[in-house]
């Protein structure tokens, strides 16, 4: 009995003109978002290809370490993947403005707002009339005084009004994967397969919350027209409100200074105040050597060549020098440690603070489907708040790499000259560690959206039992 109710209601809702509209609608918008996206993928991949490309011919010509900070700076390239699901890794930047405007006042839709908004949509349009259309048809009294219950009525249409749906939804994503796989630039690998698949499965849920939602709310209604305003009122507050409005509520719980002005701080600290400390405690120490070797009179006052010429002329004096050399030194490297130290604990204050308020504003905003949805989609195709931890450990982990290839490179360049200013002067950098980013493995990923795919299933659970206790009391006449 319940597969007669369920395929009745497939039956109904294909030949509704809601059908029509909403299966038009999936069929058409999501393939066209995906060419767009893929040939969107296909740009940035070329763009980061020609960035890498420059950064090593900088390197070849003007690598000096003083110079180096921006000019490696770890990038993440695009991922595949970004031919589904936009996420942060794509969003764009200001500075792209003046070259392309278009980005920035519309960007681009991607597969994780169709499902948050349009599919979420259609699952209150293909339910909100449920209950109450069929007590207005008289269809649902025939129902009862055959003897069919409740449950099965209930189920069969939640079931039936999903599964209408994702008919349409999984003929679009068919024709998406074969446009993406089409493209000999884009190249999916089997994690990129796994995660499409995960997506499906969070967009059944998510899908089926909306569905059990319409109908709850059209079994507490004895109109359509009265449940079709309440259900549309509803979703606008979980899907609109809630996600917008908890990082506000956040950072009223949990505020946090300004980074901005950290950032002030900072750069006063480990610049002005550490050039003032260095000068005097170089000073400071490099008089002491002074004091000590005579033979190092006047040396503040002699030229590059002069030292060098005296160096190589006479051995006591270059002795002096590389004390003298290493005090200076060990004057700017307290000056550095001192600032830094100060520099730190504000960081740590501000990297503190931000952590706890954007803690709790993601715990308020998975009251929410749809950033429960945006999380498991993001994360899984590694284009979300997950991924963009995994850039900044693997840029961490890099950069300590290079800073020792730097110490030891930079004690070479020392060794060979000990006049040289080694930050200032171009080095040979063909063996320095370079950054690659690799994805998080799938396993990793999954394990990360299991909190989020378990509110959706915990919502929809809580949602059927409201909507089944509110039938049983529901009145057909």
């Amino acid at each position: 009995m319940l597969s007669t109710i369920i395929g009745k209601e497939i039956h109904n809702q294909i030949l509704s003109f809601r059908f029509l509209v909403t299966a038009l609608l999936l069929i058409i918008v999501i393939p066209a978002t995906v060419l767009v996206l893929t040939n969107d993928y296909v740009r940035q991949l070329d763009d980061y290809s020609r960035r890498q490309v420059e950064v090593e011919r900088y390197l070849e010509r003007y690598a000096h370490f003083n110079r180096l900070g921006n000019i490696i700076e770890p990038s993440q390239p695009p991922v595949p993947l970004m031919t589904l699901v936009r996420g942060l890794s794509a969003d764009t930047g200001l500075d792209s403005f003046d070259n392309d405007p278009l980005p920035v006042v519309f960007p681009l839709l991607d597969l994780t707002f169709i499902v948050v908004i349009l599919f979420s949509l259609a699952g209150i349009v293909f339910s909100y009339d449920s209950v109450c259309g069929e007590r207005e048809d008289g269809t649902l009294k025939l129902m009862l005084a055959n003897g069919v219950p409740r449950a099965k009525i209930l189920l069969g249409k939640i079931v039936g009004g999903t599964a209408t749906l994702l008919i349409p939804f999984l003929i679009a994503t068919l024709l998406s994967l074969f446009i993406i796989l089409l493209n000999p630039r884009v190249a999916w690998k089997g994690a990129d397969f796994g995660a499409l698949a995960l997506i499906l499965l969070g967009t059944i849920v998510y899908l089926a919350l909306f569905a059990v939602l319409g109908t709850l709310i059209s079994a507490r209604h004895r109109s359509s027209a009265s449940s079709i305003m309440t259900s549309l009122f509803v979703w606008v507050v979980m899907v609109l409100v809630i996600p917008n409005l908890s990082p506000y509520a956040a950072s009223f719980f949990r505020p946090a200074p300004s980074q901005i002005k950290v950032n002030r701080e900072i750069f006063r600290l480990t610049q002005d105040e550490r050039d003032i400390l260095g000068n005097r405690l170089a000073k400071e120490k490099t008089a002491v050597v002074l004091k000590e070797y005579s033979v190092l009179a006047g040396v503040e006052r002699m030229s590059e060549e002069d030292v060098k010429a005296r160096i190589l002329k006479d051995a006591a004096f270059a002795a002096a020098y590389e004390l003298y050399g290493k005090a200076d030194q060990a004057g700017w490297d307290e000056a550095n440690a001192r600032q830094s130290a100060l520099a730190e604990v504000l960081q740590k204050d501000l990297e503190r603070r931000e952590k706890a308020q954007t803690k709790l504003a993601v715990g308020l905003s998975l009251a929410s489907p749809l950033a429960d949805f945006t999380y498991l989609a993001t994360d899984l195709t590694n284009t979300g708040m997950r991924n963009q931890s995994h850039f900044v450990d693997l840029s961490r982990r890099w950069g300590e790499t290079f800073g020792k290839y730097q110490d030891r490179r930079m004690e070479e360049m020392k060794k060979a000259n000990p006049t040289a200013d080694v930050w200032n002067i171009a080095a040979d950098v063909h063996d320095m560690p370079r950054f690659r980013y690799t994805e998080e493995p799938l396993a990793a990923r999954l394990k990360g959206v299991l909190a989020p795919l378990a509110v959706l299933l915990i919502m929809t659970l809580g949602l059927f039992v409201a909507a089944f206790v509110s039938f049983l009391r529901y009145d057909p006449r």
